[in-house]
């Protein structure tokens, strides 16, 4: 009894198999991505590579068939809300824990020009919120007849101001879109319900960017579940807390380097571990997604460098590769990796390269992901003001994706997740295990989970490994 488990990415197609009796992964392969001719095609190079075809998914062998995807960038998003703290950011966090790569968040009444901007972006999918139940209505209703005016051809998921919403909709529907009405994503100052949101957002995944991501033959198939940071969020969970017959490991930090993007998945609870500290600003969800579409190392390769500095980048080069009088093209050799995705190390300049643009990506991946503290002086003496999660008591900071599991050296691009002394005000783990996910299978388990979570965590720990 099997499972087929295959992964859509912007860089690499990936098939997993999985024989469920034992809980043991039988058999694995990659081939190059082909998002922007025909995803099958990359499907069937993979599949080949286990002498199975396309075909064989139809023909009984498999008890389970599911897919996620995040090609071409995964599922782009544009939240709007009212307030940048508040509805603005509960919009962001739904998107993000949906598994949405989110280009923008715009706040309080949009202006013309925002609009034009948001246009340029080509999102899949807006997700409009503003005002708590009862509270503004001006804000949303202004945006909503901003957006019926559009030329945007996607749908728009409503989840604001339950007493606007009727109103939201028909002005919208009058203007041609596709709207979607949802629960309010922050009902009262401070209260986050994010979940319905994010179900509309997932099943907005499963009816339309199926389809616009060229994977409709591929759904005839194989049941395309979700997008692939959602299954690693998933796995991550399943990690942290167990199941009713497997311990699992407790506060975790996943760390997942891709070739379009690098997610962070916090599974703690982030509260204050300073004493004579306030936590301020929304509650932090324990389960925790953070995608930076800047910081890839191979499609967003060129934005990465931009993000990070060509001197950071090219003093974890140095260090990598031990030694200081190498003369490269930086900017040459990563402009050609966002070109030629496909592309894999082969030589000690080229792994040093691919090790530096992940130290890089993890380093700043993390420190957005992370909260912060600032000391503040009173009558009462000194304090200290937390905004987002302490994770300096997380005890396992675990890699995935390729960069991290096919390094030669994983332990040395993990230790930039690690507190920072020259930087004691960003919260990152200070004493945690380092470890790998050295089979790849945390996005795979993450759909395997939805119907046999024990096998899933049988196999992902077996896969983690200390560095």
């Amino acid at each position: 009894m099997k499972a087929c488990l295959i992964d859509f990415g912007s860089t690499f197609t990936k098939v997993m198999i999985v024989d469920l009796l034992n809980a043991k992964v039988v058999a694995r392969s990659k081939a190059v991505s082909t998002v922007n001719t025909d995803v099958m095609i990359g499907l069937e190079n993979a599949l080949n590579q286990l002498n199975l075809s396309v075909n064989s998914l139809s023909e009984g062998k498999f008890k389970y068939k599911f897919a996620c995807s995040s090609a071409a960038g995964g599922l782009k998003m544009i939240a709007i809300g009212l307030v940048p703290e508040l509805t603005a950011e509960a919009a962001k966090r739904a998107a993000l824990g949906a598994g949405a790569k989110v280009l923008k968040v715009y706040s309080y009444e949009l202006t013309l020009h925002e609009l034009e901007e948001i246009e340029q972006y080509s999102p899949d999918i807006i997700l409009l919120a503003g005002g708590t139940d009862g509270g503004d209505r001006k804000t949303i209703l202004h945006n909503a007849k901003i957006l019926a005016k559009s030329k945007l051809n996607v749908p728009i998921i409503v989840a604001g101001n339950k007493e606007a919403s009727d109103e939201v909709e028909r002005i919208l529907r009058a203007g041609g879109k596709d709207v979607r009405v949802t629960e309010n994503v922050m009902p009262e100052l401070g209260e986050l319900n994010i979940e319905p949101a994010k179900e509309v957002i997932r099943e907005v995944f499963m009816e339309r960017i199926v389809e616009a991501k060229g994977l409709g033959k591929a759904k005839e198939l194989v049941d395309i579940l979700m997008p692939t940071p959602a299954a690693t969020l998933k796995a991550a969970k399943l990690l942290a807390e167990g199941t009713e017959e497997e311990e699992g490991l407790g506060e975790i930090l996943v760390i997942e380097i891709g070739g379009a993007t690098t997610n962070v998945y916090s599974i703690a609870e982030g509260k204050p571990t300073q004493h004579r500290t306030i936590w301020k600003g929304l509650k932090e969800p324990y389960a925790k997604r953070t995608v930076e579409g800047d910081l890839g190392v191979r499609v967003s390769a060129e934005a990465l460098l931009s993000a990070a500095g060509r001197k950071k980048v090219m003093e974890n080069f140095m260090s990598e590769l031990g030694k200081t009088d190498v003369n490269i093209d930086l900017d040459k050799i990563v402009k050609e990796l966002s070109k030629n995705v496909g592309i894999l190390p082969s030589s000690p300049v080229e792994y040093a390269i691919d090790a530096a643009l992940a130290k890089t990506a993890i380093e700043i991946a993390v420190e957005r992901h992370v909260g912060s503290i600032r000391e503040v002086f009173s009558p009462a003496g000194k304090f200290f003001i937390q905004i987002g999660k302490d994770l300096t008591e997380v005890k396992y900071v675990i890699g995935s994706g390729g960069p991290i599991v096919y390094s030669k050296n994983p332990r040395r691009i993990l230790e930039k997740a690690l507190f920072d002394e020259s930087n004691p005000f960003l919260l990152k783990p200070r004493n945690a295990t380092l470890m790998v996910d050295k089979k790849y299978v945390l996005w795979a388990m993450g759909l395997l989970s939805t119907v046999t979570p024990n096998v899933a965590l049988k196999i992902i720990k077996d896969s983690i490994c200390p560095v």
